[in-house]
């Protein structure tokens, strides 16, 4: 058999000289590599934010309501300063929470809720809010006249709403 696992030294210094040679140029092209994508990575990550910030732009323009500022009633600096002013500590949190639960059954416990709730809301909101104009827009009252007639036609108690 022979001396198969010895090396001639001279060619194994040439073998370790090539190796690390292609180890370093493996190295060097793989650092390359990384070097390239992330700069195209970079470069789509701001186009994405260019595109993402276009996007929030359109949708803070959809929901600009600055022009219904001018249809809104004045408010005094009074009622402003009133209502900056209050503050939520546990207190007053918990007093507002047991008013409107008052003000609820008090609604709640109302007759004429109960038997019409959207008509006594309606009629609460014509109470409360304040006439902003004069001018109306004319309905024609045949049409009124022909939907009350037929609600009155309607069969009155218990029955299936799909008479209409």
């Amino acid at each position: 058999m022979g001396l198969t696992g010895f090396r001639a030294s001279s060619s194994s210094k040439d073998e370790q000289f090539s190796k690390s040679e292609r180890k370093f140029e493996k190295k060097l092209h793989f650092y390359s590599k990384v070097r390239e994508t992330v700069a195209s990575l970079s470069a789509k990550k701001t186009i994405t934010k260019k595109s993402k910030l276009r996007s929030r732009q359109k949708k803070l323009k959809a929901y600009d309501l600055s022009s219904l500022n001018e249809l809104l009633p004045e408010v005094k600096e009074s009622q402003l300063a009133a209502v900056l002013d209050v503050k939520l500590n546990c207190k007053s949190r918990q007093k507002l929470i047991e008013k409107e639960g008052n003000r609820l059954k008090a609604v709640l416990s109302n007759p004429a809720f109960r038997l019409d709730p959207f008509a006594a809301l309606h009629q609460h909101l014509q109470n409360t809010q304040p006439i902003l104009s004069d001018e109306k827009p004319v309905k024609s009252s045949t049409n009124r006249k022909k939907n009350k007639s037929k609600k009155s036609k309607a069969l009155p108690g218990d029955q299936a709403m799909d008479t209409q």
